[in-house]
Parts: structure tokens; sequence; C-alpha cells
């Protein structure tokens, strides 16, 4: 899952950080993007320049242009904690993962006075009036590129309120965070064995159409295969089928062709180790043709799942299920 944080200054932002990423989150900050960008600008990372050349950013790639990037390189398998939003639209960019959690910190004006001045990054204010004057200039905008935390508060799945101790804060995000990591989504059968077709027909050698079909029993895939040439002769990217490195049009010189098909090269690959297919179910990333669809029905396949149609293939639906097998589209 994503955690995001707002909140003004020293509202606790920064603590909380440090405690997910002792429970195992990966932390991420907006703010750090920025510093990013002043480092290569050759600039003096300061307040004032952080609030510059973040508006910058935003106006010159839109106003969610910092979490766009970040969400760009998030990993599915791992939870993380996004620090320093401040604009309504890096709230919608991260929302569009479906996985996100946007929290709240609110805190007493003088509270906050004094941890940022503890904590004394790029030139804190010194004085209480110096720091609430600062921050007035991030709180409401009627551009929408500029810092707007108010609006960002808003739009908040939880307010914490950070008045107390450390410890304090620890229990309440002890109690506000198993609810939320227990709520994902996991993805069905279907979704996750295709998508495992999709993986496999990464490896395919083939240079006009990548195509791949896993066989699975019990929920366990006992058999994978991917369209190229076979076993021993020359792959056909590096020249080996006559038909493919003549860019021959779909559908033509198909007798010249040295590819094996997906579906074909996995079911093989379980005769080649002895494995029965009989009652199995076949996912391919593409439907199976006539010929894929004949060996399908003699090896005891029982169900096929297949992700886009293949042309000419209305022959081969048929016989699926003139002979009992299941067949079901499922795209991802």
């Amino acid at each position: 899952m994503i955690i995001g944080l707002t909140g003004k200054n020293g509202s606790g932002k920064t603590a909380v950080c440090e405690y997910l990423k002792s429970r195992g989150f990966v932390y991420r900050s907006l703010s750090d993007e920025i510093r990013e960008e002043i480092q290569r600008r050759g600039r003096e990372i300061d307040r004032d320049t952080l609030i510059e050349v973040g508006n910058e950013l935003r106006n010159e790639f839109g106003p969610g242009i910092l979490a766009e990037r970040i969400v760009a390189g998030l990993e599915n398998d791992q939870n993380y904690v996004i620090d320093s939003i401040r604009n309504p639209s890096e709230v919608e960019a991260f929302r569009s993962r479906g996985d996100f959690t946007l929290i709240g910190l609110e805190s007493d004006p003088k509270m906050r006075f004094q941890r940022s001045k503890k904590r004394g990054r790029e030139n804190a204010a010194q004085t209480f009036e110096q720091f609430l004057e600062e921050e007035s200039r991030e709180l409401d905008s009627d551009d929408p590129v500029r810092q707007q935390l108010n609006a960002t508060q808003r739009a908040a799945d939880l307010i914490v309120t950070n008045n107390g101790t450390l410890e304090g804060l620890h229990r309440r995000l002890d109690e506000l965070l198993p609810p939320l990591m227990s709520e994902f989504e996991r993805p069905s059968w279907d979704e996750y064995f295709m998508n495992i077709a999709k993986v496999v027909a990464t490896r395919s050698n083939c240079i006009k159409r990548k195509v791949a079909a896993i066989i699975v029993k019990d929920k366990r895939v006992v058999s994978t295969g991917y369209n190229g040439t076979p076993r021993g002769a020359k792959n056909c990217n590096e020249g080996g089928c006559p038909r493919c490195n003549s860019m021959a049009a779909s559908g033509t010189a198909l007798e010249e062709c040295l590819c094996c098909h997906g579906e074909e090269n996995a079911i093989t690959q379980a005769a080649y180790h002895g494995t029965s297919l009989k009652g199995a179910t076949l996912y391919t990333t593409f439907s199976p043709c006539l010929l894929c669809t004949k060996m399908i029905i003699n090896s005891g396949i029982s169900e096929v799942v297949y992700n886009k149609d293949y042309p000419l293939n209305d022959r081969a639906q048929s016989l699926l299920l003139e002979c009992g097998v299941l067949l079901r589209q499922h795209s991802v």
C-alpha cells in the first residue's frame, strides 16, 4: 500500500516517516524530487528555492508532476510512505494507483515552530512571526500549480492530531495501520495466471508475434511454452525462420514457418517431462490456432482461457466447444 502524508511544517510528517520506515515501508518524498532538480541547477537549497522550483516544475509539466514521477517508479510488491504532498493534483496522481491513503497531520502552530527550529533544516525561520509568514505562502492559492496545503489537507482520508509525545503518535499509528494494511486487492486466479503467461511471452524469439501459454493443474503451473524455432534450431530473431524473416503477409506462407506456437510448446514440454495434462487448464495470450486446438483436445486439457483473439480461428473455437473443452476469454 501507499501512505501519503500532508500537513504544515513541523506537524510530524518526518516522525511518521521514520516510524513507518522502521516497519518496512520504503520512503519517498516529493520535496526530494525538487531538491534533486535544484542540485542539477547548481543552486543552494533553502525553503524559498524549494517553493520556487516546485512551482516552476508544476507550471511547466502540470500540477501533479512530482507525484507522477514518483508513481512511475513504485513497485507493486512493497509498501511506501510518501512525504510532502502539497497539491490536490498530487493526491489525484497517487489515487490512480488504487492502493493509496492520504493522512493529514495537524499540530499546534507554536509546537510546530519549535519542532521546525530544532530540526534546523534549510534556513528554518528563527522567529514565530517569520514562521507563520513563510507558511502563509503555502496554504492557499488560486493558481492550480502552486502549493495548496489547506486544500490538500481537506482531501485527506484520515486526520491525525500530533500535539503529544512521540510515543503517543506511535500508539495512534499502531491503531490506524493494521486496518489500512489489510485492505488490499489480490489478483484473481485468472489474472494471476494470465499475467504469468504474458511474462513467459517475453522469452519468445519470434520476430513477428510474441505468444505464450502456461498449463495449470490444481492452481499450480505444470508447464510453460512460448513461440519460437524448435529446440536446437537457430532462433527466429537470428534468422532461423524464413517466413518470419521475409516479413510475409499475415496468413500467407504458413508452410515456411519454422516457429512452434506457445500452446504447442507448452504441451510438448509437458510430454517431454512426463507430465499428464488430463483435466488441466491452459492459459494463452492469444486464442489457439487449429493445429494447437487439436493438440489441446487430444492432450486431455479441459479448459482454455485466452487473453486476445487470434485471427482466422473461428473453426478452432468451434472445434474446442464441439469436443467439450471449456473456452473463456479473460483480458488483462
